[in-house]
């Protein structure tokens, strides 16, 4: 996914999130318990917020770009998304911005 624009990759996101075609890694689910933070707060982010290109980064491991969508839930609560793209879109962690981690 490297060399997209951040269109295509919103784009390649919010068709996995429509389609169902997602997986939350288990590294998120800790995460998402840890930090008081529910799925459909993440797959709103996930549909509604931005891509954050500084904040992408190369998993040597994997050999496969992570990508940063960040965005405010309903309730106003900031956070930012890890994804990753195999034959599903893989949700590697969230995180709450600027206040509480």
């Amino acid at each position: 996914m490297y060399g997209k624009s951040s269109a295509e990759i919103l784009k390649e996101v919010r068709k996995h999130i429509e389609n169902g075609t997602y997986i939350l890694r288990e590294h998120a689910i800790e995460r998402q318990k840890e930090r008081n933070i529910k799925l459909p707060d993440v797959l709103y982010v996930l549909n509604f917020g931005r891509h954050e290109k500084d904040k992408d980064s190369f998993d040597v491991k994997h050999q496969n770009w992570k990508h940063s969508i960040r965005g405010k839930t309903v309730n106003g609560l900031d956070l930012r998304v890890i994804v990753a793209f195999y034959q599903k879109l893989a949700i590697i962690t969230v995180m709450r911005v600027g206040g509480k981690k």
